[in-house]
């Protein structure tokens, strides 16, 4: 596969991953923590997608890494606040969620790491 074709495949996997939480915060229970909770949540997951979208479209490796960087980070609090809602009893989070959360944060993880090292920073 392709740089390319890897990056249009991680976009629409981003895209999906954005809307699949879209629809976890409306099964969500109408209390006042799990709109909180969730808000988060649907803050971070999208903007996993659109920096992702947003990363690709950089000019140069560094204004990459700064963009894939806001991934790795809101990736990160997606998966934290899955495991918030799940730890606090507000909602039982899908496994299959859960784990595609995780991959995403490992392989923007790997990928700013591999530029960090190629950029030399």
């Amino acid at each position: 596969m392709s740089k390319s074709d890897f990056a249009e495949e991680f976009k629409k996997r981003t895209k999906k991953f954005s809307i699949e939480i879209i629809r976890l915060y409306r099964k969500l229970p109408k209390t006042d923590d799990a709109k909180i909770v969730g808000r988060q949540l649907v803050k971070a997951a999208t903007s996993v997608a659109s920096n992702y979208r947003a990363a690709c479209r950089a000019r140069s490796d560094n204004e990459f890494y700064s963009k894939i960087s806001i991934v790795v980070e809101e990736a990160d609090e997606s998966v934290f606040w899955l495991e918030i809602l799940t730890e606090a009893e507000i909602y039982k989070v899908d496994e299959k969620l859960m784990k595609e959360g995780n991959e995403i944060l490992a392989i923007v993880s790997s990928s700013r790491k591999t530029l960090k090292n190629r950029l030399g920073k």
